[in-house]
């Protein structure tokens, strides 16, 4: 299958349509020219009414961390962004987003990679993803995982979920900003402009 079939299967979706508490709107963002992949999470409330990945504080951030302008971020032909669920997943008692709904890798995400040939770098932002993509190799602890981030050079590179809810995380782990940001840096401008 092409990736632009696939992509309007994905963005037709409706396989958990009932168990959402809204209409499902799953968003994408990918071309085959793309080198570098970002697998997140799964969609929040801002995304979910906007139709683009990360346009949302979290996005804000991690277009930081990487030091990637808007332009950048959002040309598919360079970077492509995958979450582990399309859609938004609701609201938790407390008012955080749900995990990303458990349908939606088995089905997809082996064929969207599939359809990516040109990935030379893949992001795996928050826990769910690197549990899927680094299987056995993934440490107990998001903390091992990201501090242990050389191990699985050069095809991944964990991060933590760039969500203002890590802010405690962030100050408690404070070799995250000092070693693992330059090498996020370094490998998202070797991908990029070479």
């Amino acid at each position: 299958m092409v990736l632009s079939e696939l992509l309007s299967e994905i963005r037709g979706c409706r396989v958990c349509a009932a168990d959402l508490q809204h209409e499902p709107r799953p968003v994408i963002q990918a071309s085959q020219e793309a080198r570098i992949l970002i697998t997140g999470q799964a969609p929040g409330t801002r995304v979910h009414a906007s139709g683009r990945p990360f346009t949302d504080p979290s996005g804000d951030r991690l277009r930081d961390w990487m030091q990637v302008d808007e332009a950048t971020f959002y040309d598919p032909a360079q970077i492509a962004i995958v979450p582990m669920g399309f859609c938004f997943p609701g609201l938790d008692a407390k008012g955080g987003d749900l995990p990303p709904r458990k349908e939606c890798a088995p089905l997809y995400q082996a064929r969207v990679r599939e359809a990516l040939p040109n990935i030379q770098l893949t992001l795996l932002v928050g826990m769910y993803a690197q549990r899927f993509h680094l299987r056995s190799q993934v440490q107990k602890t998001l903390t091992e995982t990201v501090r242990q981030t050389e191990r699985y050079q050069p095809d991944f590179l964990p991060l933590p979920h760039p969500s203002w809810r890590n802010n405690a995380w962030l100050s408690k782990n404070s070799w995250f900003e000092a070693k693992i940001l330059p090498l996020l840096r370094r490998r998202i401008r070797d991908v990029l402009h070479n």
